[in-house]
């Protein structure tokens, strides 16, 4: 096995592309060393993006925010300003792991680990954020929804590396949340996610997106959802039908953590709760 840390994007991803064996990408490992130590993984190359400056930033702009790949969640949480605009997706990634977690883990690796329940993806979808995704020859900006295909699966190609998360700039009186359900009261995979974000004017819901997690192979937007809420100050009847397209959308499996039938109902109840906090941190209800 090869270890490689290179100090540029495109140098990482001409190692990617160049190598003819198995390679990964190592941004806090909580992933991949899992895998590795299991025997699921077994690299003929690891390239190290953490000396890379373009993935160690954070930059919020009045015209949008850029976070790097290789930012931990702990450093997303500690970032007032990123806090203050999207609250939610910094919550989504703050869920993930125990603190020294954190330390390590990546917003980023959580997307590209491609499990059904990562807790980042809902979150960033919610918040119509972009990947920027770098080849050896030439770079793309791709929706996040359009990142992971099914369990485990990406749409990237041989070669490219993400190297930042792009988030747009922010309306007045928006704001986002995230929430999931899980057995035990920390540290566990989400059972089921709910992400929502959205915009008001004059009181009442604009525009919004509403994200499930963990109940089908990949994160899914639920445009009834959010169709079932616009032009609504979220009264009873708005969220009763918020949670009804969201349990409609819902395509999970049976296993030990949770029934279809479970997790189909959940999905309502969390997604009705995050529109609430959402509605709140907007401004909502005043």
């Amino acid at each position: 096995m090869r270890y490689e840390s290179p100090t540029t994007t495109k140098a990482a991803a001409t190692l990617l592309a160049r190598e003819k064996g198995q390679a990964d990408v190592l941004a806090g490992g909580t992933d991949l060393l899992v895998r590795m130590r299991m025997g699921m993984s077994e690299p003929d190359l690891i390239v190290d993006i953490k000396r890379i400056p373009a993935m160690c930033q954070i930059k919020v702009a009045a015209a949008g925010t850029k976070i790097g790949a290789g930012v931990t969640g702990f450093e997303l949480g500690e970032n007032k300003a990123l806090k203050k605009l999207w609250p939610g997706v910094v919550e989504a990634t703050n869920l993930i792991g125990s603190d020294q977690i954190q330390g390590r883990c990546t917003m980023v690796g959580n997307l590209c680990n491609a499990s059904p329940a990562a807790d980042s993806v809902p979150a960033l979808i919610a918040a119509g954020a972009s990947a920027i995704v770098v080849g050896p020859d030439k770079r793309r900006t791709v929706k996040v929804e359009k990142i992971v295909t099914g369990p485990g699966q990406t749409s990237l190609m041989k070669g490219e590396v993400i190297e930042a998360i792009t988030l747009p700039k922010r309306p007045r009186n928006s704001s986002d949340a995230y929430l999931r359900f899980i057995p035990r009261t920390e540290m566990d995979i989400a059972v089921v996610g709910a992400a929502v974000n959205l915009t008001l004017e004059r009181g009442r819901v604009k525009t919004a997106r509403v994200v499930l997690g963990a109940v089908a192979p990949t994160a899914i937007l639920v445009p009834a959802a959010a169709k079932a809420i616009v032009g609504t100050k979220l009264d009873k009847e708005a969220l009763a039908k918020l949670a009804a397209a969201c349990s409609a959308a819902c395509s999970p499996i049976d296993d030990r953590r949770g029934t279809i039938e479970y997790r189909t109902r959940v999905a309502g109840v969390m997604a009705r709760r995050a529109a609430e906090i959402a509605f709140k941190r907007a401004g909502g209800g005043k």
